[in-house]
């Protein structure tokens, strides 16, 4: 008989464990080297020649796909709003809301990090040895993040003069207000052939970049083990005790949108009890966390907003269908919370103002960008790039992704119903008029 093939998610729960695995031999040589052979010229060596260049091809592999695939995602995540024309009301609170609740995220999380700082207590010295080994490219990020225009000019340079110039500076920010720009544009512009034709053509970028991240993060389980043997023979014990707090931290910033945010939304908007809420939605939040992906768990959302919270069909559709892509409140804090935390961790002090820029740049880069495990480790890398930071510390965080992945599914999937909850409040239909939701 002739073997199944192993299914997507099989595969990826496979290379999940392959990057825990990476992770934890990387971890535990390196631990041995700082102890035993802090120093050494052979262990020198070794991260300049063998384990650092390996981190930095997988770095800037990603780096040269995450601009096609922002663009191309903001791009169709726009243009398939086109539904809101037909729901143009549902669609207003839908974006509001989003952007009131995406707003009170951001805050939360630049909160908890800033007045715990899980990164602070690391050895400069070594920070900064560490920050010169990085060489060139290392100088040329800190001296175009020093460069950083700010107070007005910073608003203004959000709209680019030559989104090519954008691109080649990997200007994110004015990339994505571009890609929102001429999303907009695609969507004013209706279904006109030649328009539906180019929509196509940039769906078809989308689905390339995301089809070339999933061979790159292949890659992953190696470039996790280098980059956490790198960081564990600079750091040793250290690294432990940062990692913990960061995780901490984490859990701490989705639990209060999940537990404090949520349940007021309920009670204030919707004037529902957050107890039956969280009774109703109990199979889908199962569902996120067990799977850690929001589209798979789309159908039993939209069954569990249908046959438990009684909810308009037509409107619990469209909110959970965007939010599914959009409203990733879990996805934006925990990027955000490790961009902080990784310059924290490294030295690197960050205004309030850059912290939002951080924040914003999460919220729009979560958009579309779903679908593989570290799906979102291009956006990450990247920012760590503007900011200063060096993007090899991603593989202190890469190694307990798996966890924390299924625990902000989870929040971006009960936020998605808790949106749906609250915009349909003054939309109910007539019982008779909705159909049941099939799964």
């Amino acid at each position: 008989m002739e073997a199944t093939p192993p299914r997507e998610d099989q595969r990826e729960s496979r290379l999940q464990w392959w990057m825990l695995g990476g992770f934890a031999l990387g971890l535990a040589l390196g631990l041995i080297v700082h102890f035993y052979a802090a120093g050494a010229d052979w262990v020198a060596f070794v991260t300049t020649y063998v384990t650092g260049p390996i981190g930095q091809l997988f770095l800037r592999l990603l780096f040269m796909l995450v601009i096609p695939l922002l663009f191309s995602a903001l791009v169709v995540g726009i243009a398939e709003m086109g539904e809101v024309r037909s729901l143009r009301r549902v669609g207003l609170r839908t974006l509001l809301l989003t952007v009131v609740v995406s707003s009170v995220a951001v805050l939360i999380s630049i909160g908890w990090v800033n007045w715990l700082r899980p990164g602070d207590g690391t050895d400069l010295a070594v920070v900064q040895a560490m920050l010169d080994e990085a060489g060139a490219g290392a100088s040329a990020i800190l001296e175009r993040t020093g460069s950083t225009p700010t107070g007005m000019d910073a608003l203004l340079s959000i709209v680019p003069s030559n989104v090519i110039a954008a691109m080649t500076a990997n200007d994110i920010l004015a990339v994505m207000f571009f890609a929102l720009f001429f999303g907009i544009g695609i969507l004013i512009a209706g279904n006109r052939p030649e328009v539906q034709v180019l929509q196509r053509g940039i769906e078809g970028i989308f689905t390339v970049a995301m089809k070339l991240i999933g061979i790159v993060i292949k890659m992953a389980p190696l470039a996790v083990f280098c980059f956490m043997f790198n960081l564990a023979a600079l750091f040793g014990w250290e690294l432990i005790a940062r990692l913990s707090a960061y995780v901490g931290v984490v859990l701490l910033a989705l639990g209060t949108q999940m537990f404090v945010v949520f349940p007021l939304l309920l009670v204030l908007i919707a004037r529902k009890s957050p107890i039956a809420f969280f009774r109703q939605t109990s199979e889908a939040s199962v569902m996120a966390f067990s799977t850690a992906s929001s589209n798979a768990t789309l159908p039993t959302a939209l069954r569990v907003a249908d046959m438990e919270l009684k909810l308009p069909r037509k409107v619990a559709r469209f909110v959970l269908t965007v939010g599914a892509t959009a409203n990733q409140n879990g996805t934006a804090m925990f990027e955000g919370v490790t961009v902080l935390f990784l310059a924290q961790f490294f030295g690197v002090e960050l205004d309030f103002l850059q912290q939002l820029t951080v924040m914003l740049i999460c919220i729009l880069g979560g958009i579309g960008t779903a679908g593989v495990p570290a799906g979102s480790l291009p956006v990450v890398a990247l920012i760590l790039g503007m900011v200063g930071v060096p993007p090899e510390g991603i593989g202190l965080v890469l190694g307990v992704d798996r966890f924390l992945d299924m625990c902000r599914t989870t929040l971006n999937v009960v936020g998605d119903l808790v949106l749906a909850t609250v915009v349909s409040r003054g939309e109910y239909d007539p019982p008779e008029a909705a159909e049941p939701v099939v799964a």
